[in-house]
C-alpha cells in the first residue's frame, strides 16, 4: 500500500534512511513538510519516497529510499509509479554517481542524465548526476527510447 507520510511513520523513516548510507540524509522531520509517501508492507513502513513542487509543471524527487531487507522486490519501483501517476510534468532528481541499482531504475522509467553536479553530495564526496523526465507519459501518452515523448 502507498500512502502519504504520517508523523507517526517518522521513526520508521529514520531507521531506513540510517541504513542507507548512499541515500540523502535530512532530518526526517522535514520529508512531512513535502509531500512524502511511504510504502506499507506487512504493516511495516518498507520504504518511502519525498518529492516537492519547483514550478507549476514541475517537481524533484528528494529522496527515495528503501529498508535493506526490501530492497530488489519492487518497493522503489511502486513508490515512483505512484509518484509520477499522480502529478503529471517535468521530474527532476539527483542521484549519486557511483549508485548504479538508483541510476538504472530511473532509466527504466524513461529518466535521462542532463547535467552532473561535482562534490553535491558528503561522506564520500560524491559528484551527482541530475536526471529528468515528462512524466505525461503516466497518463496516457506513450514514451519513446530514450525518455522523450512524442
Amino acid at each position: 500500500m502507498i500512502r502519504p507520510a504520517t508523523r507517526e511513520d517518522l521513526p520508521a523513516i529514520a531507521t531506513i534512511q540510517s541504513a542507507s548510507p548512499e541515500s540523502a540524509q535530512w532530518r526526517p522531520e522535514e520529508y512531512l513538510v513535502y509531500d512524502c509517501l511511504v510504502a506499507v508492507e506487512d504493516g511495516r513502513v518498507a520504504g518511502f519516497l519525498v518529492s516537492r513542487r519547483t514550478a507549476p509543471d514541475q517537481r524533484e524527487i528528494l529522496n527515495l529510499c528503501v529498508d535493506p531487507s526490501r530492497r530488489r522486490q519492487g518497493v522503489a519501483r511502486r513508490l515512483l509509479e505512484h509518484a509520477l501517476a499522480s502529478v503529471p510534468g517535468e521530474w527532476f532528481l539527483e542521484v549519486r554517481e557511483s549508485n548504479e541499482a538508483a541510476f538504472n531504475l530511473y532509466k527504466q522509467f524513461g529518466f535521462h542524465p542532463f547535467g552532473r553536479r561535482e562534490d553535491y553530495y558528503r561522506d564520500p564526496a560524491e559528484a551527482a548526476i541530475v536526471m529528468k523526465i515528462d512524466s505525461w507519459y503516466c497518463h496516457g501518452a506513450q514514451p519513446v527510447p530514450g525518455g522523450r515523448l512524442p
